[in-house]
């Protein structure tokens, strides 16, 4: 029987707090997939959902970007995560016009993303009016209108914006990019720049390519993983599949992470009888609990005990034959690693010279070594530092190009590489535009146009007074809450392209527009049929995925049609785009893709095949490096310690086992062992009673940075965790409003959310008060310091 969705907002009064978990999967993540499925969709349509997914002639997962083994799939070929993300979207509940007539918008600003998630489907257009209190209903030729008429005001292109969700599909995705350069600008913000931007800024400057260098068939033939700043047990649990099957087959894993994660120590597979009767497979050969911001100084410790190892014995360590004949900048690499300091590494890492020596032992027994990583490694000042270091000790051996070894930078949401791969860009190639002007007739814009972060800054400043989102949360996915809110708010128009209710709906501009849209599972019928659509993994593979279920709702457009739609609204009749011809049969967006996006050649023919097509990439097909040089290229990264004051700990921002991006299922993390809520900040118990403080106590987080300004996120409850010393961790989207918007790393511009400077005051505010601010996800309070 499925529930109604919530009627009060859930404070943290109920939390309790239990043992961490060892142990990730098994029975109870079977259970709990089925009693969420069961709430939101009934056990029918749940079990007809679920069997759908990750299948060749069904949809591809909602949720993230993990690839689907070759040949012949699993009859449940989905993890816990996914299911929570299927039944989210599947959901029987729904939010009508009624539904808005019956909350204000300051009233819904009052609720958390939890709540705001839970009321179900939107099944409408809504619009708020200039000056209006309510959301009211709007027919899409009068939504596509407003639009239009906001953007052919503006003095320039320039000030709007276009920001894409990872969930967008590869056809969607291309004909939003399209409009946005018909129109004239390049201002096309992405998540990407909020997680892994510092991942294709490092690899397309060492290696020439922002991708990952390695396939499923990599994981099986490595003799190493080394899996850093990444916790697939929530965040991938797909990953684990192929983790165990790795370690079956011989090869030896090193985690490396702040925080000990139940995924990375054992792990039992619910598809197997070892993994429901039986004890798992013990993953971790070695658990790393570094110090957050530590890996560039472990990595370039391991670089350098490489060095002195092939020093002692030549020939025998390093792979001579791939450095001289395919990089560039070793000898400089070498000579900067002589100076490297053991205090600054040990400082660094907070790890013990047993630990590292162990590590390095692993490291010389292996001759294929694959990194994986996620936002452990891409959110701090140094993280494009940090991962040209992971590319220098994999080049050391000649990891990059042959059979199980290479990068492995582990991506986010479902679709946010092939996104990035259909031209949302901000920065695109020259030969991109080149292309795609041909193509369509059109002289596109050159100059680059704004990231996240410098959209905010332009709305901030008055530049951008047209901000339209084709899916995401951006209020709780971006840095700095209070800048970001208020930015938004200063616009006159914002626009945000959903399947579901969020903050971002509640944080407008003078005018705002909720579009409808249909959901991965539903199914897409256009004037030619059914319609599928494509989706590109972290592992570079494209395959197509076909929605099943009847629409929420009548009123919905795909995101192809709303996008094709926009363009006509504005554009008018365009003689090179056939705008309305293109959403009539998405092959014709297919064709169209072919001839612009290199690799993409029978595109049509391609996709349909069994496994769908992997797309071209020179480093690891032909160890061809599309550098300036055409070689790969070492670097001397300098070291930095981050270094903090007396009484303060460096914050790592993270997600709960309930929760996927922005979007909170449930306010349990079962694995950590945090239950019916969310406010928590997990901090070694030395360093509670170094500052001072007691398990249990309720304290406020203040970050410290150096613009002055006090950063505030109230009522948290310290949590004693076997995290590293000097370290603590707590959920975003509730952390956000302490993360400068300023403070980026270098290079990419991300946002340094893995790296933040804080210190805990004692709660003063009485317990109700701290409940009461717990419902609004602790967008906290910003403020000069002094």
């Amino acid at each position: 029987m499925t529930r109604k969705a919530p009627v009060d907002d859930p404070g943290d009064e109920a939390l309790t707090i239990s043992a961490p978990k060892d142990t990730a999967a098994g029975i109870p993540a079977v259970v709990s997939s089925l009693r969420l499925a069961n709430d939101q969709m009934g056990a029918r349509r749940s079990l007809l959902t679920l069997l759908a997914v990750n299948k060749g002639t069904g949809f591809d997962c909602p949720g993230c970007a993990w690839p689907e083994p070759s040949g012949g799939r699993h009859i449940a070929e989905f993890c816990e995560n996914g299911a929570k993300a299927v039944a989210e979207e599947g959901t029987i509940r729904r939010v009508t016009g009624e539904f808005f007539s019956r909350h204000s918008v300051s009233e819904l600003a009052e609720k958390s993303d939890y709540w705001l998630g839970q009321q179900g489907r939107l099944t409408e257009p809504m619009v708020l009016r200039p000056g209006a209190t309510h959301y009211e209903p709007i027919g899409w030729d009068d939504a596509f209108r407003l639009v239009a008429d906001e953007l052919l005001a503006l003095d320039s292109p320039d000030a709007a914006a276009f920001y894409t969700s990872g969930r967008t599909s590869n056809e969607a995705a291309f004909l939003y990019q399209l409009f946005a350069r018909r129109l004239g600008t390049n201002n096309l913000p992405d998540c990407s720049n909020m997680c892994h931007e510092s991942s294709g800024t490092a690899l397309n400057e060492t290696i020439g390519i922002g991708k990952g260098s390695v396939t499923l068939d990599d994981l099986y033939e490595a003799d190493l993983i080394m899996v850093v700043g990444q916790n697939p047990g929530t965040n991938h649990p797909r990953m684990l599949s192929a983790l165990e099957r790795a370690k079956r087959a011989g090869a030896r894993i090193v985690s490396v992470n702040p925080l000990p994660e139940a995924g990375l120590q054992r792990f039992k597979n619910p598809q197997k009888a070892s993994g429901v009767i039986g004890s798992g497979t013990a993953l971790s050969d070695q658990m790393l609990r570094i110090r957050v911001n530590g890996d560039l100084a472990l990595f370039q410790y391991l670089g350098r005990e490489l060095l002195r190892a092939e020093k002692r014995n030549p020939g025998s360590v390093l792979d001579r034959e791939f450095i001289d004949g395919y990089t560039e900048g070793f000898d400089a690499y070498a000579s900067h690693l002589e100076a490297l300091s053991d205090a600054d590494v040990a400082e660094a890492t907070g790890l013990t010279e047993d630990e590292l020596r162990r590590t390095v032992e692993i490291v010389l027994g292996a001759k294929r070594i694959i990194v994986c990583w996620a936002m452990g490694l891409t959110q701090h000042r140094n993280s494009v530092p940090t991962i040209r270091e992971v590319v220098n000790f994999l080049l050391l051996g000649g990891n990059i190009g042959r059979p199980g070894a290479g990068v492995c930078p582990v991506r986010g949401h479902s679709n946010v590489q092939g996104d990035r791969t259909m031209g949302i860009f901000e920065k695109p190639p020259a030969a991109f535009l080149d292309a795609l002007g041909a193509e369509f007739g059109f002289e596109p814009p050159r100059e680059h146009g704004h990231d996240v972060v410098d959209t905010i800054r332009a709305m901030r400043d008055g530049r951008v007074r047209v901000f339209f989102a084709m899916g995401g949360n951006f209020v709780s996915a971006s840095p700095d809450t209070a800048v970001t809110e208020a930015a938004l708010r200063g616009t006159a128009l914002t626009v945000h392209v959903s399947t579901k209710l969020n903050r971002s709906h509640v944080v407008t501009g003078e005018q705002a527009l909720i579009l409808p849209t249909l959901g991965r599972t539903e199914l897409d019928r256009q004037e030619s049929g059914p319609q599928a659509v494509s989706v590109e993994d972290s592992m570079s593979q494209v395959h197509l995925s076909r929605g099943r279920m009847k629409p929420a709702s009548e009123h919905l457009l795909s995101e192809v049609a709303i996008a094709a739609g926009l363009a006509e609204a504005v554009l008018g009749d365009d003689p090179h785009v056939p705008w309305r011809a293109l959403v009539t049969d998405y092959d014709q967006i297919r064709d169209r893709i072919a001839r612009v996006i290199p690799g993409f050649s029978d595109f049509n023919r391609r996709v349909r095949e069994r496994d769908g097509f992997t797309l071209p990439h020179p480093p690891r097909d032909e160890r061809r490096f599309n550098t300036p040089s055409g070689r790969a290229l070492f670097t001397a990264n300098r070291l930095e310690v981050l270094r903090v004051p007396p009484g303060r700990l460096i914050l790592q921002t993270l997600r709960s086992h309930d929760q996927y991006n922005t979007t909170i299922y449930g306010l349990d993390d079962r694995y950590r062992g945090i239950h019916a809520g969310r406010r928590v900040v997990l901090m070694h118990p030395d360093d509670i009673a170094k500052l001072g403080l007691t398990d249990g106590e309720m304290v406020d987080l203040v970050s410290e940075w150096r613009d002055g300004i006090e950063r505030r996120a109230p009522g948290f409850r310290v949590v004693a965790y076997q995290t590293a010393r000097g370290c603590c961790a707590a959920y975003f989207p509730e952390t956000n409003v302490l993360v400068p918007l300023d403070s980026t790393a270098e290079g990419s511009n991300t946002p340094t959310s893995k790296s933040v400077v804080v210190r805990f005051e004692h709660r003063v505010a009485a317990p109700d008060d701290a409940v009461k601010e717990s419902a609004t996800l602790g967008r906290g309070v910003t403020r000069p310091r002094g």
